[in-house]
């Protein structure tokens, strides 16, 4: 597989995605909270699907922090 890592990204570009990503992740997560403050107490399906971007938000976060650079 001649010239297959030509397109791979250099750990300065790693770094600049994964920074990148994470300030987005940021503003998802602190928005799901201000929404989850919002919701109407007892709303069990609003809560489960906020619960749901919580879980996967973190989720991003931990394969965020595998990724050596």
């Amino acid at each position: 597989m001649e010239g297959s890592t030509a397109n791979m990204p250099g750990a300065e570009e790693l770094l600049m995605l994964k920074h990148d990503i994470k300030n987005q992740l940021s503003n998802i997560q602190l928005a799901i909270e201000a929404l989850k403050f919002e919701l109407e107490d007892g709303n069990e399906e609003q809560e489960m699907y906020a619960n749901s971007i919580v879980v996967s938000a973190r989720k991003i976060d931990e394969l965020l922090a595998i990724i050596p650079v």
